[in-house]
């Protein structure tokens, strides 16, 4: 006979937090035994149906903006291993204890103990991606991300353990990036190591990854908080974009080459909606409605809905008929083959203006003049609409709404633009006579 039992799914509160951690917590043998498990996602308060024990439809919960579908299934998949534990402890005849509950259902749902003394470096490492890119949705570009980081981990120590670990072997690997050596992974004869910018990522990749094997007991120092080398030069950054002008006159511009027209209007199409390539990319008929597009974006997982313009209503207007795959609404090709097009588009539209890039390797500075199409890429579009929107006036509340943008810091290097391209602007009464 099945024991009896009672499950609840709770919100474990932290005061002054909007979200809580969700929690299953499961009863026995009269409510002697109690064993309760972390589900594995924080839930908005708010937003957390008590009746139904899910959370309510349509919303978002936690800094990672998780749909409610995404933590609705894992609830109802630890429901079921609640249900499959006490079958087969029944088959087995078997008196459930806290024990026998709790490494059964572990292994049900995929958490199952082991002896982590036998996990190498690059083991946890592994799991941790695997771990931290199912909770965070991760998409394809932060597994490579995370992918480049354990190649460079290996080229600079194979060997490399927990034990081993400490402030001057991770500072031996920061300068192991600085070096032209970090570059052969990516350019056989590469010059230079990598620039600063790029190395604050990969150590603030490594932090995280240190943060999660501290809690799951993996590893037992503390360099994810005292780890933070400086680095020049991150706030030294040109924003590449194009001005009213220049958008307009690429959305006018005629091109031969059906390719470069439909590589174009896709671009522009991010230039007039803030949109990301990713989310271009998935855009289908369905999610265009008469005043706004509706999206959740692939990168943040936020709901967006964005006002359509005349322009973008134009681009999406002039495919509304042809047969594109998936029912997409728009031309789009593949990232790789948009970036490389998206220069060769700006090459022949003429945006050959030379423009000085800045960049420290280490504490060496560096200066590359390039015309400006080689600088272009899918992101420009995003940038482009920020800059525009902002010099139109139109508040920065209202431009992050339509971003997705929800740290104000985000928007100050854009602000900064805007601010420097007014003052240029006001220095036009100067000239006049």
């Amino acid at each position: 006979m099945k024991a009896k039992h009672t499950y609840l799914f709770l919100l474990d509160k932290e005061r002054g937090k909007p979200d809580a951690k969700l929690r299953l917590r499961v009863k026995w043998n009269h409510n002697r035994s109690i064993v309760a498990f972390n589900v594995g996602y924080r839930v908005d308060v708010d937003k957390w149906s008590v009746e139904t024990q899910r959370c309510k439809n349509n919303t978002t919960h936690g800094k990672s903006k998780v749909p409610a579908n995404i933590i609705n299934r894992e609830i109802q998949r630890f429901e079921q291993a609640v249900e499959d534990v006490f079958e087969q402890l029944e088959k087995l005849n078997e008196v459930p204890s806290i024990d026998s509950f709790r490494d059964r259902f572990s292994k049900i749902i995929g958490r199952e103990s082991e002896d982590t003394s036998s996990l190498s470096f690059f083991d946890v490492f592994d799991k941790y991606v695997s771990t931290a890119g199912v909770l965070n949705s991760w998409n394809k570009a932060t597994y490579a991300k995370y992918g480049a980081l354990k190649a460079h981990l290996l080229r600079y120590n194979e060997q490399l353990s927990f034990k081993s670990l400490s402030e001057d072997v991770l500072m031996g690997f920061v300068k192991y990036l600085q070096s032209s050596a970090s570059m052969l992974l990516r350019y056989k004869n590469s010059e230079h190591g990598m620039k600063n910018t790029s190395i604050k990522k990969k150590v603030d990749n490594i932090r995280s990854f240190l943060r999660w094997a501290h809690k799951k007991k993996f590893y037992d120092g503390d360099l994810h908080d005292t780890f933070s080398p400086k680095f020049k030069g991150l706030d030294v950054r040109e924003v590449i974009y194009l001005s009213w002008e220049e958008l307009i006159y690429l959305y006018s511009f005629k091109f031969e080459s059906a390719p470069l027209e439909h590589v174009r209007d896709v671009f522009c199409f991010l230039c007039f909606t803030s949109l990301r390539y990713s989310d271009v990319a998935k855009l289908k008929r369905s999610d265009v409605r008469e005043k706004h597009i509706h999206i959740v974006t692939k990168k943040t997982v936020d709901g967006l809905d964005i006002e359509l313009n005349k322009y973008s209503r134009a681009i999406l207007e002039k495919y509304r008929h042809e047969q594109l795959p998936d029912d997409m609404a728009l031309p789009v090709i593949s990232n790789t083959m948009m970036n490389r097009l998206v220069k060769e588009m700006a090459k022949e539209a003429g945006f050959d203006k030379k423009i000085r890039v800045v960049y420290f390797i280490g504490n060496n500075r560096y200066e590359d003049v390039l015309p400006k199409h080689e600088l272009i890429s899918t992101h420009c579009g995003r940038r482009t609409f920020i800059v525009n929107a902002l010099y139109l006036g139109i508040p920065s509340e209202v431009v992050m709404r339509w971003t997705g943008h929800s740290d104000y810091d985000a928007m100050k290097p854009y602000i900064k633009i805007v601010d420097e391209l007014k003052e240029a602007s006001m220095r036009k009464f100067d000239e006049k006579n």
